[in-house]
C-alpha cells in the first residue's frame, strides 16, 4: 500500500511516503510557513520516488496535540488530498509519533512524553513498546508538569521538549522511576507512518470529512501565543 503522512504540529515538519515498499522521508526545523513547506516536501518527496500523488492509497497525518495552527495545517492538507483523489486517511497522535520515534532509536520500552504546551502546561501521555510498536498507557492529556506522575512502577524514559522545559519538576514526579531523558524528539512523519501502516491492516482508515484534530487544550483559539508556533 501506497501512503503518504506528514506531521506539522510542532516546530518540526515532516512528510514521510511509502511507495512500493521503500521508505522517503523529509524534514525540516521551521517556526512559521507550515502550510507552504509541506507543501514543498511533499513535492520534494514525489520528484525521489518518481511517481505523483495519484499513486497514493492513503494519507496519515499527525492529529495532534501541538501548536493549533500547526494541527490545522495537518488535517487541513491531509483531507484536501483526501477528498481530491476520494482515498481515506488515518488520524495518529502526534504524541504516539514522538513514542514510536523514540522507541525506534533509542531501543526503549517504556516511555514517558511530555511535549511543551506553553502557559505552563505539557502535553503528558505515556507507551510501551511490545513487538516494536508503541501504545498509549492510560490517556493523552494537558496538564502542569506536577501532575504529570508514572503510571507504574517501570522505569521509564523521559521524552520531549517537556523534559527539557520542565526537567526539575518532572524529575522529582518520577524520581526512582526514570531511566533517561531525551528531550530532542519531535513528532516525525516516519512515524506516523510506521503507527499508519498498523491502523490500514486492520482496517482502521476513515474517510476524509472524519479527519479530525485533536487539541487536547480546551478554548485552544483562545490561548495566546499557540498560533505563532507555525
Amino acid at each position: 500500500m501506497n501512503i503518504l503522512a506528514l506531521d506539522t504540529c510542532t516546530e518540526c515538519c515532516s512528510a514521510a511516503l511509502l511507495y512500493q515498499g521503500q521508505l522517503f522521508e523529509r524534514v525540516e526545523m521551521t517556526q512559521r510557513g507550515h502550510s507552504d513547506l509541506i507543501l514543498g516536501l511533499m513535492d520534494a518527496l514525489f520528484e525521489q520516488a518518481a511517481t505523483t500523488i495519484a499513486e497514493i492509497e492513503v494519507i496519515a497525518f499527525g492529529r495532534g496535540p501541538g501548536s493549533f495552527t500547526g494541527v490545522r495545517i495537518a488535517v487541513g492538507v491531509a483531507q484536501g488530498i483526501a477528498f481530491a483523489r476520494d482515498i481515506p486517511v488515518i488520524a495518529i497522535s502526534s504524541l504516539a509519533a514522538v513514542a514510536q520515534g523514540a522507541a525506534d532509536e533509542l531501543a526503549i520500552d517504556d516511555i514517558a512524553v511530555a511535549m511543551d504546551a506553553r502557559m505552563g502546561e505539557i502535553y503528558a501521555a505515556s507507551y510501551r513498546r511490545e513487538q516494536g510498536i508503541v501504545s498509549l498507557v492510560g490517556i493523552e492529556r494537558v496538564c502542569p508538569p506536577e501532575n504529570y506522575l508514572p503510571e507504574s512502577e517501570q522505569q521509564w524514559t523521559g521524552i520531549g521538549t517537556g523534559w527539557g522545559e520542565y526537567d526539575e519538576i518532572l524529575r522529582q514526579n518520577f524520581a526512582g522511576n526514570l531511566e533517561q531523558v531525551s528531550v530532542k524528539q519531535y513528532p516525525l512523519a516516519s512515524s506516523v507512518l510506521k503507527l499508519a501502516q498498523i491502523e490500514a491492516a486492520a482496517g482502521r482508515l476513515l474517510p476524509a470529512e472524519q479527519a479530525m484534530p485533536v487539541y487536547l487544550r480546551d478554548n485552544v483559539a483562545n490561548k495566546k501565543g499557540e498560533q505563532k508556533r507555525a
